[in-house]
């Protein structure tokens, strides 16, 4: 048993480990922001802080693999209070996508210059640990990558394939002036495929990194989605959350899986990640992809929204989201693809939207409204309530959660509570029935499609490096989240 000196002790856990069905009884250690030990019975005298976790579960902070901190609102102040959510929800580690043209920092050019503003948007302001994804919207975006990874430390990239000829909340053919690309360039098919020649260029270049380096695709056509928005709008027999599911048909996410796999294939790039599969359809052809080439290491990651709601128990338009949510029979696909393993990790997609640029006029029509909401703080309290009913072990939501896209991003100290990794872990409370009340949340969105749902599962604390940030479910303390460079920079 050590004797050492700690600054953090954490008596009385259940600590979930990736892998791990069911949790152990141990103590965890903290030392300088990284785990010490994690063992029972360690003395509370060696420890500066004690707290008692009084049986509550431990487990790893979650790393939430795709967030859009400042799409909607202004960067600085998505970071700061966006974060609290994340906090809340025992999220330690996010991750968000960005990119150049409108929404976002609404202009384009190079990411050299660009990504600089976006970490001195950020410094300084979020209450949780955080890292960027970046997307190659040009040709001199795709020149960059090297540059990304050496000197900026990222390492994943993303290609929304339904820019090509759809807008992000409906129809559009105004590609170049939304995207800010240069003239004469298009945003298409080849384009794509020339993203996948870069990154996999990049990963030869660092083969000590090959692994971390990843592609993530937003799998939807365009074409399909657009003549499909135009049926359903002519025929008004939908409305709703059940009309934009219908204009966004699950097998334009399959055809678009089946698009991006086959690219992987003739560019030889391994590593893909297919974002946020929404349907059966969409699973099913990432299975049979999975099948067809089996040299790629695909990633399939769902979103816990899919996996709570659905077009008839969201509450209201507010559940608009790209892809679509689904019905029912689509919810329930996606829990079977969890359960056998399919599915590598569950995300929030959290993109706040507040009240006044969420809705159009008239208020319930959802083609007039934009497109996502937040939902980190329900992450892992969804996960549970939802999962274990159904049989999901807690090692197994652990890794869902945390260690899965922390392996696969990069994170390297992020993911487990194994001595020598960052001290970041949350403490959950299985037993504790709650209603969703946007009023509740940390987040400044003022609605949620989650509003009335009872989750059996409560984040009561979150502690990030050592620090408690959220106690007794409220966030507290000055901004101690850093950025997290991944790659040749962070060695």
């Amino acid at each position: 048993m050590s004797t050492q000196h700690y600054d953090l002790l954490v008596k009385n856990a259940r600590v979930v480990d990736p892998g791990q069905d069911e949790p152990r009884e141990a103590d965890i250690a903290v030392r300088d922001g990284v785990v010490a030990a994690v063992e029972p019975g360690l003395p509370a005298e060696h420890a500066d802080r004690v707290v008692d976790a009084t049986g509550r579960l431990a487990f790893p902070g979650v790393v939430d693999g795709h967030q859009h901190w400042g799409i909607y609102h202004d960067l600085s102040r998505d970071a700061a209070v966006e974060s609290r959510a994340c906090a809340q929800g025992g999220v330690t580690t996010a991750l968000s996508y960005m990119r150049t043209g409108q929404y976002y920092l609404n202009r384009g050019g190079p990411y050299r210059e660009f990504f600089p503003e976006v970490l001195a948007a950020t410094e300084g302001r979020p209450h949780v640990d955080y890292a960027y994804h970046l997307a190659p919207m040009s040709r001199e975006h795709i020149s960059e990558i090297p540059e990304l990874i050496e000197r900026f430390g990222v390492t994943s990239f993303k290609v929304f394939m339904f820019y090509g000829s759809h807008g992000l909340h409906g129809r559009s053919s105004d590609q170049n002036s939304f995207l800010m690309t240069p003239e004469g360039e298009r945003y298409d098919y080849a384009h794509f495929e020339f993203v996948m020649r870069g990154i996999q260029q990049a990963r030869q270049r660092f083969p000590e990194l090959a692994d971390r380096i990843s592609l993530s695709l937003h799998c939807e056509t365009a074409e399909i989605m657009t003549a499909y928005s135009q049926l359903v709008e002519e025929a008004g027999e939908l409305s709703g959350l059940a009309a934009y599911s219908a204009s966004r048909p699950p097998h334009s996410e399959g055809l678009a899986v089946s698009i991006a796999s086959y690219l992987a294939h003739e560019t030889e790039l391994p590593t893909i990640n297919l974002l946020h599969l929404s349907s059966r359809k969409a699973l099913d052809a990432a299975v049979r992809m999975s099948r067809a080439f089996p040299h790629i290491d695909f990633r399939r990651e769902v979103t816990v929204g899919h996996l709570l709601a659905d077009i008839d128990t969201a509450s209201g338009i507010g559940g608009k989201v790209n892809p679509p949510l689904r019905p029912r029979e689509d919810v329930e696909a996606l829990w079977e693809y969890v359960l056998d393993g399919t599915v590598d990790w569950v995300v929030s997609d959290h993109a706040c939207c507040r009240e006044e640029l969420k809705f159009g006029t008239p208020k319930d029509d959802v083609f007039l409204a934009r497109s996502g909401f937040g939902g980190a703080e329900y992450l892992l309290p969804g996960l549970i309530t939802e999962g274990r009913p159904r049989g999901l072990s807690w090692g197994r939501i652990a890794a869902l959660s945390s260690a899965n896209p922390a392996r696969r991003y990069g994170l390297e100290t992020k993911g487990d509570l194994g001595v020598g990794k960052d001290a970041d872990f949350c403490l959950v409370d299985p037993d504790r029935t709650w209603t969703v009340r946007a009023a509740d949340s940390e987040s400044s969105q003022e609605y949620t499609p989650f509003e009335g749902f009872e989750l059996t599962a409560q984040v009561t604390d979150t502690f990030l490096r050592g620090h408690h940030v959220l106690r007794d479910g409220k966030v507290q303390g000055d901004p101690l989240g850093a950025y997290v460079p991944r790659g040749v920079r962070s060695r």
